[in-house]
């Protein structure tokens, strides 16, 4: 038996990813007390875990799709592990990151938006939606 099993969490862990990137939709946030402390949470489409946010985490979604939270519903992410010093100690942790986005001809630019790149995908990361990581 996996010690994941034995100790269910209601929020995803890095584990959960089982070393893959995953392709997700905000669905909506929350702020739940988790261990004495008001987080962020972050719901996914189709995803019954949320993810209690870090601020890094919310600055990456942030940087692309506004301040205001309200704006990130509906916005794709990739949910990613990474190794992340923790209290001195090296762990495995979720970043997130907004993937590419697919030129449209069609688009315009408003004349007063801001150019926001996002996070390059790491080599052999996937664009499409990655629906066999059972979180």
């Amino acid at each position: 038996m996996h010690m994941d099993a034995a100790f269910p969490s209601k929020y995803l862990r890095a584990s959960d990813l089982q070393g893959k990137t995953a392709n997700v939709i905000i669905d909506r946030y929350t702020f739940e007390e988790i261990g004495g402390d008001r987080k962020l949470v972050i719901y996914f489409r189709g995803k019954e875990k949320g993810l209690a946010t870090n601020k890094t985490n919310a600055q990456s979604i942030a940087v692309v799709y506004g301040p205001e939270m309200d704006d990130w519903i509906g916005g794709e992410a990739q949910l990613y592990p990474a190794m992340v010093d923790y209290q001195g100690k090296q762990m495995e942790a979720i970043r997130v990151r907004i993937p590419p986005r697919k030129p449209n001809a069609n688009a315009t630019i408003a004349p007063n938006a801001r150019a926001r790149a996002p996070a390059p995908a790491p080599a052999g990361s996937d664009d499409g939606f990655d629906d066999e990581i059972p979180f």
